[in-house]
C-alpha cells in the first residue's frame, strides 16, 4: 500500500489495485501512475482492454474530484467494459462517474448542480453533448483517449480538442506505436510515453493460436462452452489481472473444479483460455503452456493479427457470438446516427410510413435494407435528379495562417450554424480558403462568417461570384 501512496495514487485507489494483484514495481504501472495523478501529458502503447489500462487509470483518477474533471473517449461497444473496470477501482472513491452511450440524458445531467467527476462516452456522444453546450471542454482538466485508432475517423473530436485550455492533460492509450505518433502529434505533445513489454517494436508473431469472436459481455459465459467444445485433459484461463476472477468462477461452478485462473506464467497444461488479450511476449508464454484460445472482443481482431499467426478461428457450438459482435457494432452506428444528425430529410421520407405501419416494423425494414438486403432500383425522372446549385465562399485565411480545413467545417458548424451535410469540398491554398455551400444560403453564411475569427484572426469572407450557380457534380465529394 505504501509502495502505491509513493506513485502518487489515492489510498482508496491503491488499496483497489492492489486488491486485482498489480504491484508498484511493474514497469508500466511505475512510470504511468505517477506521470498520470500529476497532470502531466501521457502516451501508453498498451494491449486493447481497459484492463491493461489500469496504470493510466490509477493515476487519472486519483487526480480527478475536488473540481478536477475528466473525460474518457473510447469507442461505443468499450464503455460498458471501462466502466466495470472504473467500477473496480473508483468504487469506494466517491467519485462521480457519468457513463454516456448517448448525448441525452448525459446532457441532462452535465447542466445539473452536482458535477461529475469523470464522463466516460464514445466521440459521437462527445461531440453530440459539445454541440449541445452541455459538454465544455474549456472546464475539463484532463481528456483521455482510448484507442482511437480503433474509431476510425478521429477528425470528428478535433474541434473539441481545440477548445481545450492549453494546461490540460492529454493522455493517449494505443496499441500501434506508429499510429500512436500521429495523434501526440495534434494532441499530446512532449508526452511521456510508456509501452507494455514488447510492444515498443516489431512484433514476431507467435502461434498457431485460436481465436473465438466474443461480445465484451459474453467472455466469461463462453469459457464453459469452450470446455465443453475441446473436452481438453486440463485447463488454465490467464486474466490480466484478478478484475474478472469473480465473474469467471461464477460460470465455472458447475464445470470440473481443476480449471485453473492464473494471472502470471501459466502451468503447462492441455488448453489455456486467454480472457484478456495478452502483450506479445505473454502470448510466448502462454503458447509453451499448452494449446492457446483467444478470446478476441470487439475491435480487437486486428491486434489479434498482429501478436498471433497462425490463427485458426473457432465457432462456438450453439453460440452466435460473430452475430452478437457484429450487431453490437451495428447498434452503436445507429446510436451514433442519432445523436448525431441531422434526421430532418430520413423524417420527412418516413412519416407516411410510420402512419400507415408499425414503426418498429418500418425501423426492422429500413434495418434490413440498410444490412444489405438487394433493393430494386426505382427509376426517377431525369429532371429531379438534377444537383442543386452551389456557391463557393471565399475565406480570407489559409495555411500561412496556421488555418487548417477543419478549423473552417468547426466554425460553420458550432458559430455560423450549418448543417454539416450541407458544406461540400474545401480547398485549402497558402492565403486563403474556398468552400462549397448552397446557393441559395451563400450571402447569409459568408456574412456570418465575417463575424468570426479563426487562429486568431478576423475572418474575410465573400461570395465567389464566378462560381455562385454552379451545379453540383453528381456524386460530388465532402472534406
Amino acid at each position: 500500500m505504501a509502495d502505491f501512496e509513493a506513485l502518487h495514487l489515492s489510498p482508496p485507489i491503491a488499496a483497489a489495485v492492489s486488491r486485482l494483484g498489480w504491484t508498484a514495481d511493474d514497469p508500466v504501472m511505475r512510470d504511468a501512475a505517477p506521470t498520470a495523478a500529476r497532470g502531466h501529458n501521457l502516451v501508453a502503447i498498451l494491449p486493447p482492454v481497459p484492463a491493461a489500462a489500469t496504470p493510466v487509470l490509477t493515476g487519472l483518477l486519483s487526480r480527478l474530484g475536488g473540481g478536477v474533471t475528466g473525460l474518457l473517449l473510447a469507442a461505443d461497444a468499450d464503455l460498458d467494459e471501462w466502466a466495470r473496470r472504473i467500477h473496480l477501482l473508483a468504487g469506494e472513491t466517491g467519485l462521480d462517474v457519468l457513463l454516456a452511450h448517448g448525448a441525452g440524458r448525459a446532457a441532462r445531467r452535465l447542466r445539473g448542480d452536482k458535477p461529475v467527476d469523470l464522463l466516460v462516452t464514445s466521440p459521437a456522444a462527445a461531440l453530440a453533448l459539445h454541440r449541445r453546450s452541455a459538454l465544455r471542454p474549456e472546464t475539463l482538466a484532463s481528456v483521455m483517449l482510448a484507442w482511437p485508432e480503433e474509431w476510425g475517423e478521429e477528425s470528428e473530436i478535433s474541434s473539441l480538442m481545440q477548445d481545450l485550455p492549453k494546461d490540460a492533460q492529454r493522455i493517449v492509450v494505443a496499441s500501434v506505436p506508429d499510429r500512436a505518433g500521429d495523434l501526440v502529434e495534434r494532441y499530446a505533445r512532449r508526452a511521456l510515453t510508456v509501452s507494455a513489454p514488447g510492444l515498443d517494436g516489431v512484433i514476431a508473431p507467435s502461434g498457431p493460436v485460436r481465436t473465438v469472436s466474443v461480445p465484451w459481455s459474453r467472455r466469461a459465459e463462453a469459457i464453459p462452452e469452450l470446455v465443453e467444445l475441446l473436452d481438453p485433459a486440463s485447463v488454465a484461463v490467464w486474466t490480466l489481472d484478478r478484475g474478472g476472477e469473480a465473474t469467471i468462477r461464477q460460470v465455472l461452478t458447475s464445470s470440473d473444479p481443476s480449471i485453473q485462473i492464473v494471472t502470471g506464467d501459466a502451468p503447462a497444461v492441455q488448453t489455456v483460455i486467454a480472457f484478456d488479450p495478452p502483450t506479445p511476449s505473454r502470448l510466448r508464454q502462454l503458447v509453451t503452456a499448452g494449446e492457446v484460445v483467444l478470446l478476441v472482443p470487439p475491435a480487437t481482431e486486428a491486434y489479434a493479427r498482429r501478436i498471433a499467426s497462425p490463427r485458426r478461428p473457432l465457432r462456438l457450438s450453439g453460440a452466435l457470438d460473430t452475430a452478437a459482435s457484429v450487431a453490437e457494432v451495428r447498434r452503436a452506428a445507429i446510436v451514433a446516427t442519432l445523436e448525431t444528425g441531422p434526421l430532418d430529410r430520413a423524417l420527412l421520407t418516413i412519416a407516411p410510413l410510420i402512419e400507415r405501419y408499425d414503426a418498429a416494423a418500418v425501423a426492422a425494414a429500413l434495418f434490413e435494407l440498410w444490412s444489405g438486403t438487394p433493393v430494386a432500383p426505382v427509376a426517377a425522372p431525369v429532371a429531379e435528379a438534377e444537383s442543386p446549385a452551389i456557391a463557393k465562399v471565399f475565406v480570407g485565411v489559409g495555411k500561412k495562417d496556421g488555418a487548417t480545413v477543419n478549423d473552417l467545417v468547426a466554425v460553420l458548424t458550432k458559430e455560423v450554424r450549418v448543417d454539416r451535410e450541407k458544406i461540400g469540398r474545401v480547398e485549402l491554398r497558402d492565403g486563403y480558403m474556398l468552400v462549397e455551400i448552397p446557393a441559395q444560403e451563400a450571402e447569409r453564411i459568408a456574412a456570418a462568417l465575417s463575424r468570426t475569427t479563426i487562429r486568431r484572426k478576423r475572418v474575410m469572407a465573400k461570395v465567389d461570384n464566378a462560381e455562385k450557380g454552379r451545379k453540383s457534380p453528381v456524386g460530388g465529394r465532402r472534406p
